[in-house]
């Protein structure tokens, strides 16, 4: 066998046994860059932009954020501890925090490390709202899309050097070019999207667990589809799915997601 055979069955072994599974879906999920390392780094940066923002405290908001976000992490450790996920969250340390800022944002570091905006209380409008977004940035750090993305981004890191080498010098920065926009476009794109419905899904199913009502989800999506005022560029061209496509999914997951809240003991929903 060629030296460059054997290079490409020993990456190929490599990405095979350096994966996951995400406990919700079931799938093998990338994993190059390991926990061990993900994690520290990541504390440390959450810690660091609390530092240097201005988080909000003693508030009856950023009350709510912690209670809703405990509410969401409790539901998630109840799945998981039902599906054989007994130890998955023994090197979480989850965080909420409501930050003062107009941008109607959340965000969530690896390891369960939440940041809600200021600018988002207003759509959120209530408890069930909120647990909407909490369900969906609980469910990025679940589903270790932050390890994925780093992953994703060194394999096409990877194909770019390998590319590079393997094109003649007049041809480079042809390569480059063509290469950037197409794995951009046709593959980091896409996978942030599918993150991001696979998130939501998750997180309409924690929700229910959490005894929020999943319907509250479309509802949220549609305030902010008129908080945006209809300006987005279009869908292939973004990291997330349009908010029809959101509203769409939402509304046809939902009662999925209160029979399987309803395997939990939950029959009553909060709207």
């Amino acid at each position: 066998m060629k030296i460059r055979n054997l290079s490409v069955v020993a990456a190929m072994l490599f990405v095979f046994f350096s994966c996951n599974q995400n406990p919700f879906t079931g799938k093998k999920t990338l994993a190059l860059v390991p926990n061990s390392q993900i994690l520290p780094m990541a504390f440390k940066q959450y810690d660091q932009f609390l530092k240097e923002n201005q988080v909000v405290r003693g508030t009856s908001e950023a009350s709510m954020v912690k209670e809703v976000g405990q509410k969401i992490a409790t539901a998630a450790e109840r799945y998981l501890n039902a599906n054989g996920y007994q130890s998955y969250l023994e090197n979480y340390k989850w965080e909420y925090n409501l930050v003062k800022d107009d941008a109607v944002n959340a965000w969530c570091m690896p390891g369960g490390k939440i940041v809600v905006y200021t600018g988002l209380m207003p759509i959120a409008q209530d408890e069930a709202g909120l647990a909407v977004v909490m369900g969906h940035e609980v469910a990025h750090a679940l589903a270790n899309h932050g390890q994925q993305r780093m992953s994703a981004g060194q394999l096409q890191q990877l194909g770019a050097v390998a590319g590079a080498v393997a094109v003649s010098e007049e041809n480079q920065q042809i390569f480059q070019t063509a290469y950037g926009l197409g794995t951009q476009v046709g593959v980091m794109l896409p996978f942030s999207r599918s993150h991001e419905t696979e998130a939501d899904k998750i997180g309409l199913t924690l929700m229910a667990i959490a005894g929020y009502n999943p319907d509250e989800a479309a509802e949220l999506w549609r305030r902010m589809k008129a908080e945006s005022g209809g300006q987005a560029p279009p869908e292939f061209l973004s990291t997330h799915p349009s908010n029809d496509t959101r509203i769409n999914n939402l509304e046809q997951w939902a009662a999925g997601a209160k029979a399987e809240a309803r395997k939990y003991g939950v029959n009553n929903f909060q709207g």
